[in-house]
């Protein structure tokens, strides 16, 4: 073959696809050709950059990926998987295949309770029908995708079969799987390894990667803001580095961040122990170009922490997880029931923080008992078998307890079986099986560990629209135009959609739904 004839083949290879292209008629071409082309394409654009490892960093690296993009996944920490790795209740869902249809009906109470639950940041009457309408319109993305969302995570292998009704919760809607695995390290897990399964090509996961800045356009039209990349720095030799395409922030809240953002927004809450790692809260960041920030005031006591007889005054706790309670479990103070277990976090936490407090050290503490009968103790083996293994609970005998304890678990034995109404309000029992008979012959074992109030999640952040834009806009202003371009933001970093207090089994859930939207929405935009 002569060398005019290569370079003409050559020229050609060249100037078809090209060409075709330009007229439309790129379909002609054969499968495998679109594809290597398509391939070429997708290399050249710019990645999209997901700062945090959370759920919402994962759901939205995971949709990204499906939509045609590629991922830089940035972690400040050493590994990935955040704060929600660690939870332990479960994620929202409703309507689902998983919920008691005959027992309870068609679940169509989840936005209600999401609604009642925002107390009166979004119920108020003094509150301005434009901020209303945007937290309502939240609320609707959140509780009317929460139903795909399970499917979504079904789909990839997580098991969610194990429905319980939590606090605040008007039927069961709280999914898990049933195996030992906590869900939330189920999930984060499953993800991640469907994330690798992409290749280096399309994901690459960066731990001990702090971003310290976003990167903006100088060219941008006067008033708006366009986010061009992130400056991160290398945990490890101290480097800085830039990313240049657009970036989805999933960062988490500052729950742990105890003597800054916690401090500055809610110093009452100084000296309460906490179940999120102490470190800073990346808001300014945000906030450093342009983002406004809603309910920065508004912290989640979480009413059960473990405290750990082997360091009583360790500022980081376990979650006693909600479905504890949700199966069963009971709260004791000096012996005695205190608080209808079941209500939103919100008024049992401030139920047990009217109580006397203890001081351990610089800590502020409360001295309450979590308390699981034999049904409630299996309905959550899983959880359980952890929390003994911690030494976090401990096996009691009946016959090893006080009296008043003993009295009050034979005054609740009747509640559950019907004979009178709970005095404190009690309506949903779990799997409680142990009996008045139980507690008089007193070989039953129960399952009990001390508990505290501790902080553990902020509803307040960047404020952001149903399509997960970060905007310069205040809550109740006008949002058309003040979309921060190439930003978009998930999960506890954004604010707006809980309003006085979240739900259990939210959190979860708003990382999946707003992850996904976020991760889609950014693949669109990539250049």
């Amino acid at each position: 073959m002569t060398r005019h004839r290569i370079l003409s083949i050559l020229l050609l290879t060249i100037l078809i696809p090209i060409t075709a292209v330009l007229f439309h008629n790129y379909s002609a071409f054969s499968p495998v050709f679109r594809a290597r082309f398509s391939q070429m394409a997708t290399t050249n654009k710019s990645p999209v950059i997901v700062v945090g490892a959370g759920l919402a960093g994962l759901s939205a690296s995971y949709s990204a990926i499906q939509s045609g993009a590629t991922v830089r996944l940035l972690e400040r920490a050493p590994k990935p998987g955040g704060n929600s790795i660690k939870a332990s209740s479960g994620i929202n869902g409703a309507p689902t295949r998983f919920q008691n249809v005959e027992k309870y009906g068609v679940d169509t109470s989840f936005w209600d309770d999401t609604t009642r639950s925002a107390g009166l940041r979004l119920n108020s009457a003094s509150v301005s029908p434009t901020v209303k309408r945007r937290r309502e319109e939240l609320i609707t993305v959140l509780t009317n995708r929460s139903a795909s969302a399970i499917d979504f995570l079904t789909d990839l292998g997580v098991d969610l079969s194990v429905v319980a009704q939590l606090g605040g919760h008007s039927l069961p809607r709280t999914h898990r799987g049933a195996g030992k695995t906590p869900p939330g390290a189920s999930i984060v897990t499953t993800l991640l390894t469907k994330l690798k399964e992409q290749g280096p090509d399309r994901f690459q996961l960066v731990t001990d990667s702090e971003v310290t800045r976003l990167l903006t356009d100088s060219n941008a039209p006067k008033g708006t803001v366009k986010v061009t990349g992130v400056e991160y720095k290398n945990m490890q030799d101290g480097s800085t580095r830039l990313l240049h395409g657009p970036v989805v922030f999933t960062t988490g809240g500052f729950a742990g961040d105890t003597h800054g953002l916690l401090a500055k927004y809610r110093p009452d809450l100084d000296g309460l122990p906490s179940t999120n790692d102490p470190r800073p809260g990346a808001h300014t960041i945000l906030s450093d170009v342009g983002a406004k920030l809603v309910d920065m005031d508004a912290v989640q006591i979480h009413p059960t922490g473990f405290v750990d007889p082997a360091n009583p005054a360790s500022p980081l706790k376990f979650l006693a997880a909600e479905m504890l309670r949700g199966e069963g479990g009971i709260l004791l103070h000096n012996g005695k029931r205190v608080i209808n277990e079941l209500q939103t976090r919100e008024k049992v936490s401030n139920g047990l923080m009217a109580l006397p407090a203890k001081n351990e050290d610089s800590l502020r503490q409360w001295d309450v008992q979590l308390l699981l009968d034999p049904g409630a103790t299996e309905a959550a083996a899983g959880h359980v078998g952890f929390y003994l293994w911690k030494g976090l609970l401990q096996k009691k005998k009946i016959a090893e307890l006080d009296e008043t304890t003993r009295q009050t678990l034979k005054e609740y034995a009747a509640v559950v079986r019907g004979e009178k109404e709970d005095e404190l309000g009690r309506k949903a029992f779990g799997h409680w099986r142990l009996t008045e008979e139980d507690v008089d012959e007193g070989e039953k074992e129960i399952c009990v560990g001390r508990v505290t109030p501790i902080t553990h999640f902020t509803m307040g952040g960047a404020v952001f629209n149903t399509k997960a834009q970060i905007l310069t806009a205040e809550l109740g202003e006008e949002q058309e135009g003040k979309e921060i371009e190439g930003l978009w933001g998930a999960g506890e970093i954004t604010g707006g959609l809980h309003g006085d207090n979240r739900l259990g089994g939210s959190s979860l859930l708003e990382c999946v739904v707003f992850g996904r939207v976020a991760g889609e929405e950014a693949a669109k935009y990539r250049v």
